[in-house]
């Protein structure tokens, strides 16, 4: 059986020394970047190698042309994989602190973009994990190497000139993933602009989760995802948050409502306010 969105805690708590499942801890901290290493050294699930949100999960800033998390080159993701003992047989799961919000969900559509299906977050997250009472580990973990061939589709990522040229097509929505207040252009404390893309619908990654910090059920999901969408198909919603990351919590909601697979704005509006040339909006609309 191959899990492709979310997976248990205790469905995952069999598995932990399967050779043919690798586990990766993606816990992160924007405000202090090697928390999430160093919680990993202090505890983690059995087996689990470690994935640095800026380090392993993202490419080369370029001041001025790329957002805050830009995508690492696939060659180079495919490689970070295979030190991570990925391959086309292995079953991924990613997990963080955060119900998926901060990188296990980056990391999930990260490797389908690379052609891997076989992969699942950790409902709950650690918390859930720890919440049963499951063994942890406190050790840097390694798994054996394998090969990981990429098979990149990029059917699944939108450019900036993409959107730009979807901006008043009725055939598309444009959806931001980010808090309600910073697509308002409230508040806003990460990025040096305030505002959202013109058009986009606000849907922050948060209405994904109940008060347990697990994923809602997939018919309630479904209904969130059909009010947003209407009429229009999964492939031609185009999700951005503020540099790429959140947004793919929205994008696994998705696909484990069942609709289908929308597209992610990788550079997202940390990306689009580089080019001064960009429309901003603000408010509701």
């Amino acid at each position: 059986m191959s899990y492709t969105t979310l997976i248990s805690a205790s469905e995952l708590s069999g598995h932990i020394t399967d050779p043919d499942w690798a586990i990766v801890d993606c816990r992160f901290s924007l405000e202090d970047m090697g928390r999430g290493h160093r919680d990993y050294l202090q505890a983690h699930i059995p087996g689990a190698v470690y994935a640095h949100l800026n380090n392993d999960l993202s490419g080369h800033i370029i001041p001025g042309k790329t957002g805050r998390h830009p995508l690492p080159k696939p060659e180079t993701l495919a490689k970070t994989l295979s030190n991570w003992g990925i391959d086309a047989k292995v079953q991924v799961v990613a997990y963080d602190d955060k119900g998926g919000a901060m990188a296990a969900a980056r990391l999930w559509w990260m490797l389908r973009w690379a052609g891997h299906d076989g992969v699942a977050v950790l409902n709950g997250g650690w918390p859930q994990w720890q919440k049963n009472g499951y063994a942890v580990a406190n050790s840097m973990e390694t798994r054996k190497p394998g090969v990981f061939t990429s098979c990149v589709r990029n059917d699944l990522l939108f450019s900036s000139a993409g959107v730009l040229k979807i901006l008043h097509n009725s055939k598309f929505c444009l959806i931001d993933s980010r808090s309600a207040d910073r697509y308002r252009g409230e508040n806003e404390t990460i990025d040096p602009v305030a505002g959202h893309i013109p058009g986009a619908l606000s849907a922050p990654f948060t209405g994904n989760l109940g008060s347990d910090g697990l994923f809602l059920s997939p018919d309630d999901l479904n209904t969130r995802f059909q009010d947003l969408l209407g009429d229009i198909p999964p492939e031609c919603a185009v999700f951005y948050c503020g540099s790429g990351v959140t947004a793919a919590h929205n994008l696994l909601a998705l696909a484990h409502a069942g609709p289908g697979n929308a597209r992610l704005y990788a550079g997202s509006w940390s990306e689009w306010i580089t080019n001064t040339d960009h429309p901003i909006a603000k408010g509701s609309w």
